[in-house]
């Protein structure tokens, strides 16, 4: 059987953001979200999460790109060094990923800003279901190991698996887009850290889906790859990823939104794709494609609550 998590990115970014994820929640077939802590309109995602009690809320850790939640003296060897935004970590994610690389970050301090934007979502009142971080950051080892302490620290029970399948990714699919060729070669290469994850998540017990999909393809989900004149059928990249599944339990990684002014104001390249991810999600052909390809939704607290399920890292 193959069971899909449907979970949206960066609930608490803007308004329109929070609306289209509780949009696609009980129109579409988004299951889960993640609540960014330090986010513009962290109190209208609370509420948005509290009106949808169906929906899985985890904590979207933001380590690159965004401001801490502790005190920034607190967490100095987290800050980008020599920035016009002392207080602010760094924008870059290669920069990011040179000093995690390099062990640049201080072990403690890692846990006790993400333990803090844990804690910031539970004293809301939501629980936790999972974890995932802005931009892929647990990637690297240093911060993978960082997020699951911080998980037993605040009883999660679930964490993101970042690394796309290798037999899930076929190449033929992004030739002739530069863009997403490029991030191909990014997935292939950061894979070498999967088995790292694999060990790690086993040992400390946390469940964590057999991998990802839809990160090579963020910000061109509705794609077809298609002439303009061609029919459309089931021919977005989005369909075509999830043709390929394996058996198991996958996670789907979107970004519903509206391209608004608040939206342009913040730091994000995903503009006209959110409101093109927001139809998409709620499309009558998605759920048909679904049901056809025999895929089941299910949001994160089911994953992580579902006697005898098994982790990730046993299946072959």
């Amino acid at each position: 059987m193959r069971k899909l998590i449907v979970n949206a990115d960066d609930l608490g970014l803007t308004a329109g953001v929070n609306r289209a994820i509780l949009e696609t929640h009980l129109g579409g077939v988004v299951s889960s979200a993640t609540l960014m802590a330090s986010g513009g309109v962290f109190e209208d995602a609370v509420t948005a999460a509290r009106s949808a009690p169906n929906l899985s809320v985890g904590c979207h850790v933001v380590l690159v790109d965004g401001a801490p939640v502790s005190p920034p003296d607190t967490v100095d060897t987290l800050l980008a060094i020599r920035s016009a935004e002392p207080d602010k970590f760094y924008s870059s994610l290669s920069a990011f990923a040179a000093r995690a690389t390099l062990g640049g970050f201080d072990r403690d301090q890692l846990v006790a800003e993400i333990t803090a934007q844990i804690r910031k979502i539970q004293s809301a009142g939501l629980q936790v279901t999972h974890l995932d971080t802005h931009k892929h950051a647990h990637v690297f080892p240093e911060i993978f190991a960082a997020l699951l302490r911080a998980a037993r620290i605040c009883g999660v029970r679930a964490i993101r698996n970042p690394f796309v399948p290798v037999k899930a990714i076929h190449a033929r699919q992004y030739k002739g887009r530069p863009d997403l060729w490029k991030r191909y070669g990014q997935v292939r290469m950061l894979h070498t850290f999967s088995r790292q994850f694999r060990q790690q998540t086993k040992r400390a017990g946390v469940f964590t889906p057999d991998g990802v999909v839809g990160v090579i393809e963020t910000g061109s989900l509705e794609s077809s790859g298609k002439s303009s004149g061609e029919s459309s059928g089931y021919s977005s990249l989005l369909c075509q990823t999830l043709a390929s599944l394996p058996e198991g339990t996958w996670e789907l990684v979107c970004h519903p939104g509206y391209n608004d002014a608040d939206l342009r104001a913040v730091h994000t390249r995903l503009l006209d794709s959110r409101e093109e991810e927001r139809r998409l999600l709620t499309s009558a052909e998605l759920r048909q494609f679904l049901e056809v390809q025999k895929i089941r939704i299910i949001s994160y607290r089911e994953f992580a609550e579902t006697p005898g399920e098994t982790f990730a890292q046993n299946r072959p």
